[in-house]
């Protein structure tokens, strides 16, 4: 299972008809994390007209996402929901999006508006840039040190996540592949080792990696 999130919090700011539009991106796993940004953005810019807001959590294959949107004082479905339908439309998770508006003295219409939080998020999400969230399956190998870096090496050239590397008496590597690859590392440390190592699992974890 794989999902999409956000790189790292950024901003972005863009003006429409001498509105500012200044749309802040955060990575989160909770509505409250979710919450707690917009209210810290209320109490920073406090001489803002608008703080229109929308998130989307992903808790994983054993629930569904969460989705909100807040239109906070706009016309109906003109903030909240545009703006979430551009999360929806780049597939992240884990993310709020809050737009902070200046009124600039010139009304925008509904469709204005529309254009306007949207055209504010993506440019956000640009700032933000994403990652790609993979659950795998760890597995944990034992090599003598003599072995360790070559079999490593292999490892990693043959597109298999290290997560990490442990020295000791013997080198601990923790390995992580999905699921559906488990039989491929099997055979590629049995003929890595000659036959002499074997993985054991050690549980399942969300690995991090630059999307594409």
């Amino acid at each position: 299972m794989s999902y999409l999130t956000v790189a790292r919090d950024a901003e972005a700011e863009i003006e429409v008809k001498r509105s500012r539009f200044l749309c802040t991106i955060a990575r989160v796993e909770t509505e409250d994390a979710a919450r707690a940004v917009v209210e810290g953005l209320r109490k920073q810019h406090w001489d803002a007209r608008h703080h229109c807001s929308c998130l989307r959590i992903q808790h994983g294959r054993l629930h569904p996402d969460v989705e909100r949107s807040s239109d906070d004082g706009e016309p109906a479905g003109t903030a909240g929901a545009p703006m979430l339908e551009v999360l929806r439309g780049r597939e992240v998770g884990d993310v709020v999006a809050v737009v902070t508006r200046w009124f600039g003295g010139t009304l925008l219409g509904a469709g204005g508006l529309v254009r306007a939080y949207g055209d504010a998020v993506r440019a956000g999400l640009d700032a933000s840039g994403l990652l790609r969230r993979d659950l795998v399956r760890e597995h944990v190998l034992e090599l003598d040190h003599a072995d360790a870096g070559r079999v490593e090496s292999e490892l990693r050239t043959r597109g298999v996540a290290v997560l990490d590397s442990a020295y000791g008496a013997q080198v601990t590597l923790r390995l992580g592949v999905p699921p559906e690859d488990e039989e491929r590392l099997a055979a590629l440390v049995a003929e890595l080792t000659a036959g002499a190592g074997k993985t054991t699992v050690a549980g399942e974890r969300w690995v991090d990696s630059l999307a594409p």
